[in-house]
Order: structure tokens, then C-alpha cells, then sequence
């Protein structure tokens, strides 16, 4: 078995320095060019003749009980035959063969695209004790490591309060396949994770990119899971899909890979994982699909002049230029009825104390490289985050660092017509302060607090930030409805027009101007009784990251949220 021990967790050192690992490659070279490439690593021992049920792609996920039940995922090159999973509660000596077999669930899908079939495997490993160790090993009958199987550990949850690390980013990307956004950050970033050992990660949406990569979709999707499994395999990674997660002819909504490839909590309703919810302690986690409710175009996009050619395999006609994968309200309400759901029950549940959301998109963005806000978002969702007290936002999407005041409710008529300069409603979020609290500490009972980590492996160029200089006010673009592919210069070729409003971004409290790439450490304290309950954040950049890859991680900024402890 590979040697995969992880590093000690820092302690008060502000500098994080992370080693490379031989089990990753070097990134290949970048280039448009290679989106036309035919598949690159994934399928390759498939051509070799080996297409067997070798695991690899290793991740972990919550069950709908953390702290009782974990699904071991992964792929293999080619059908698996018996596919299992081997599990035994860690005694701290060698691991023996005694435990329990649980044998896996296969998913597969063929991609519309290059038609490439891609087969996975899902052990739900329930009947575990909170907050204990586990062993575990994955293998098949057909699996060329049979002998020596992969093998790893992870730990439970903890049942009610009690304190836990978690740590969070978005838009990863993957450092392997040879196209423009490999970049070795990528393989940093995942490394990072493992030298703050949090007990799980959250992955806030655009995983690997894959289409920008149409003809080698499976490969980008390969080359992903082999960078996260040397964290992922070791604790649950619980991804939100974003728009790089939409591919043509891959589902009605385009997700046919996230879904095949992630199995995640029940939501109860037809588009199961999807969105889902967890709790681990205190603590209520909320994922959520936001392009069911954002205007921005940001799905899959044909931007010509030859229209997008599927393998003859598929049997799927050419997809023309101007088209796009457009499904702004696909699930008919469906999830903001869940979602209202879900919150009030958490109010009625005096063991919950915090609620953290997870999304792709942004409703609160100043950043003027990437998308900005989202008026979507604000309408459908930020009314139940102030009605049911949602504590902290996570997002990805825009690829840097902003950290938002307290927000509470909105100001109508305010924002500005991008083209026009005339008055338009943008539902601008009202922040609650815009100070620093004297004791410096944080109180989300007052207004939910919003934060963009959107840097896992990718950044936006810098000097990302928009100010009125007029006001000296940071500015906010802000999509107020559906950008869709318009006509460009070039005949044949298509564009997405850029936010149609700006507003005075008053809520944007702290923003990264060094560099897009970093991580967020964050740690609960539960408290006692009748006391206070805390979270410290704790924000990490790879200052120069834009310039030169590295694998040092510094301490940006450090915030604290504290409350009354309900239970």
C-alpha cells in the first residue's frame, strides 16, 4: 500500500509549508488547444487492455448521519466485478483482517460527448459509533491490486455538541490534464486540506472543469478525483454543483457526472443530490444548487464558429454555435421549498446552534473579473436566510476572497443600469454593521455574513475589484437577468454579455487584493450550557500564487461569529 501519512496540524504558526508528494504528476502544458485532444489519462489502461475494477478516484462522503454512517466512493478503469469495501474500527495497533465486508453500488454513465463509459462503486457504511476511528480498504475481484489493496481511514462525526474543525474552497480545477486552466495550485490546495486535518471539507461547486474540455470530459473528471483522493479518501469531501458541473448531453440538467460519480445525503424529492443537508455536532450544513435559481447564463456554452461535434458513438447530433445550457429554475420550486423546509425545522431544534450554507454562485460580490452578484439568489434565497437566521454563506464562482458585513434584509431602487446609468432594482443587501465589533467578535444572530472562496486551485487576475472613483466606494456588478449568448464581432461566433447593473457594494467588509488562491480553516466551540458558542475563521492565501505555484499557505485574516448557545 502507498504510504499516504498526512502532516501534523500547525499549531500557532501563520505559515503553512506543504511538501510535494510523489503520488501526484507535474501538470501538463496548457493550451485551448488541447479541448479538442482525445481522451487523455482516463480510458488509458482501458487501451492498454486493462480495463479491470482497480479503485481509484477514492472519496469519502457523508451518510444522512455522520456520525454513524459514511459512503466510500470511487471508479475503476473498467467494470468491477464484486466491488467491496472492508471496514474495522482503528485499535491503534497493526490493522487486522477482522471487520466487516460491505459490497458496493454501481453507477455508470456513458458520456454524451465522447461516449466513453464511466463506472463507479458506492459502499454505504452504516451502524458506526460517533467520533471513533476507523480502517478501511477497498478492492474486487478483478481489481490488479488484489494482493495489496488500497487502504485508508477516516472518523465519524461527533453525535451532539462538541468541538470540530472543518475547512472550505471552491473552484479546484485539476493540475494533470493538458489544457488551459492545469496549474500545480491545484494539487497545493488539496494538500493544504490534509495539513489542517479538518474532519471533512466542503467543496463549493466547479470541480475540475471538465466542460471546458468537451472531447475528454471523463479524462478532466480522472484526473480530479486522482488529485482530492490523497485528502478525500481520507475524510468526506461534500461537494455543491456548480456551472462547470453542466455538460451537454449529460442529464436534464447536465449533471450526469456529479450525480454518478458523488452519492450524497437524501433530499427526499426526485433531484437527489442535488442539494442535500447534514449535521455534525451543532452545526446544520445546507448544500444547494444555485443554478436553479440564478439569471447569469453560466452553464456549458458553444462559442463557435463550428459547432461542437459529439463522437459519432454517441449518436448525438452537432450542438450549434450560440448554444448554451441555460436551466435557470429547473427543479419548478421544488428546491426553495425544501430549502424553507429544512430551515424550519433547524429553528424548531434547540440542538442546532449554527447554520452554515454551502452554494456555488454568489449573491454578494464586488469582484469585476469574475461574474459578480446574482439577483436570483437574493430574491429566492436571502429572504429565508434572514427569516430562519442563517449564519454564514459560502460560495465559490468568483475566484478570490471577499468576506461580506452582517447583512440583514435589502435596499430596493438603488443599483444603476450598466448601459443607461438608470435607476434599477437590485435588491441590495443591507448590512447590519460597517465596523469592526469593539471585542471583535462576531454576532450572525443580527445578520448572516457571506464569504467567497473561490481560489481552491484557480484565481482571477489581480487587482480584481471595482471602486467608484467618485466615492472611493467598492462597485459590484450585479446580473439582474439572463445573459444569454449574443452575436460577436467575428461572424459565426458568440459572446455572454457581462452584468446588465452595478451597485455600491456597502456590505464588502475585507477582500483579498494579493492574490485569489487560499483556503478557510474554521473551528467550533461548542460551549457549555447557557453560555456562548463559537466558530474562529481562519483564512490562509498562497501569497504569489498567481505568479509562481506554491505550496505555502499564510495567515490573511482571522474572524470569530459568537452567539447564545441554545441547548
Amino acid at each position: 500500500m502507498t504510504d499516504r501519512r498526512r502532516p501534523d496540524r500547525p499549531a500557532k504558526s501563520t505559515c503553512v509549508s506543504l511538501s510535494r508528494r510523489a503520488f501526484f504528476k507535474e501538470a501538463g502544458a496548457t493550451g485551448l488547444a488541447a479541448a479538442a485532444s482525445p481522451l487523455a489519462s482516463y480510458g488509458a489502461d482501458s487501451q492498454a487492455g486493462r480495463a479491470d475494477g482497480t479503485p481509484e478516484q477514492i472519496h469519502l462522503t457523508w451518510g444522512d448521519d455522520p456520525s454513524s454512517t459514511v459512503v466510500v466512493s470511487w471508479a475503476s478503469p473498467g467494470q468491477s466485478m464484486n466491488p467491496r469495501v472492508q471496514i474495522r474500527e482503528s485499535t491503534g495497533r497493526e490493522p487486522s483482517q477482522a471487520g466487516r465486508v460491505v459490497h458496493a453500488v454501481q453507477r455508470s454513465y456513458s458520456d454524451g460527448l465522447n461516449g466513453h463509459t464511466v463506472f463507479t462503486y458506492h459502499a454505504k457504511i452504516d451502524r458506526l459509533r460517533a467520533a471513533a476511528n476507523y480502517d478501511y480498504s477497498i478492492t474486487a475481484d478483478n481489481d490488479r491490486n488484489r494482493a495489496r489493496p488500497f487502504a485508508a481511514s477516516f472518523q465519524t462525526a461527533p453525535a451532539r455538541h462538541a468541538p470540530f474543525r472543518w475547512t472550505s474552497y471552491g473552484d479546484l480545477a485539476t493540475p494533470n490534464t493538458s489544457w488551459a486552466l492545469s496549474w500545480p495550485q491545484s494539487r497545493y490546495a488539496v494538500e493544504a486540506v490534509e495539513r489542517f486535518r479538518p474532519l471533512f471539507h466542503l467543496l463549493n461547486g466547479d470541480l475540475c472543469y471538465a466542460n471546458l474540455n468537451p472531447a475528454a470530459q471523463p479524462a478532466v473528471w480522472a484526473d480530479f478525483g486522482n488529485n482530492v483522493q490523497v485528502s478525500a479518501a481520507f475524510r468526506p469531501w461534500m461537494p455543491c454543483p456548480g456551472n462547470h458541473e453542466i455538460e451537454f448531453n449529460n442529464g436534464a440538467q447536465g449533471f450526469s457526472s456529479y450525480l454518478t460519480r458523488y452519492w450524497l445525503p437524501h433530499n427526499g424529492t426526485v433531484f437527489a443530490g442535488l442539494w442535500y443537508h447534514f449535521t455534525v455536532g451543532s452545526v446544520l450544513f445546507i448544500s444547494l444548487s444555485a443554478d436553479d435559481v440564478i439569471y447569469q447564463d453560466s452553464g456549458a456554452f458553444v462559442a463557435g464558429p463550428a459547432p461542437l461535434q459529439p463522437s459519432p458513438s454517441t449518436g448525438n447530433a452537432p450542438i450549434a454555435p450560440g448554444t448554451s445550457f441555460y436551466i435557470h429554475g429547473y427543479s419548478g420550486g421544488e428546491q426553495t421549498r425544501w430549502l424553507e423546509k429544512t430551515l424550519s425545522a433547524a429553528s424548531g431544534n434547540s440542538n442546532i446552534d449554527w447554520i452554515i450554507v454551502q452554494m456555488h454562485q454568489d449573491a454578494l460580490s464586488s469582484s469585476r473579473n469574475g461574474n459578480g452578484s446574482d439577483k436570483g439568489i437574493r430574491e429566492s434565497w436571502l429572504p429565508l436566510f434572514d427569516r430562519y437566521g442563517v449564519d454564514l454563506v459560502l460560495c465559490g464562482h468568483d475566484h478570490d476572497y471577499e468576506r461580506s458585513w452582517p447583512v440583514r434584509g435589502c435596499i430596493r431602487n438603488v443599483g444603476r443600469d450598466a448601459a443607461s446609468g438608470a435607476a434599477v432594482d437590485t435588491c441590495q443587501p443591507k448590512p447590519v454593521i460597517t465596523a469592526e465589533p469593539a471585542d471583535g467578535r462576531y454576532d450572525t444572530s443580527r445578520g448572516t455574513i457571506h464569504l467567497i472562496l473561490g481560489g481552491g486551485g484557480t484565481s482571477a487576475p489581480l487587482d480584481a475589484y471595482g471602486v467608484d472613483p467618485s466615492t472611493g466606494l467598492p462597485q459590484a456588478k450585479v446580473i439582474t437577468r439572463a445573459n444569454r449568448p449574443i452575436p460577436a464581432a467575428t461572424a459565426g461566433t458568440y459572446v455572454k454579455p457581462g452584468a446588465d447593473a452595478l451597485e455600491d457594494a456597502i456590505w464588502s467588509a475585507r477582500r483579498d487584493t494579493e492574490t485569489g488562491y487560499g483556503i478557510a480553516v474554521f473551528d467550533l466551540d461548542p460551549g457549555v450550557p447557557g453560555g456562548k458558542t463559537s466558530i474562529t475563521i481562519r483564512y490562509y492565501h498562497a501569497a504569489g500564487a498567481d505568479r509562481v505555484p506554491t505550496p505555502d499557505y499564510q495567515l490573511y485574516e482571522t474572524m470569530v461569529l459568537a452567539k447564545d448557545r441554545r441547548g
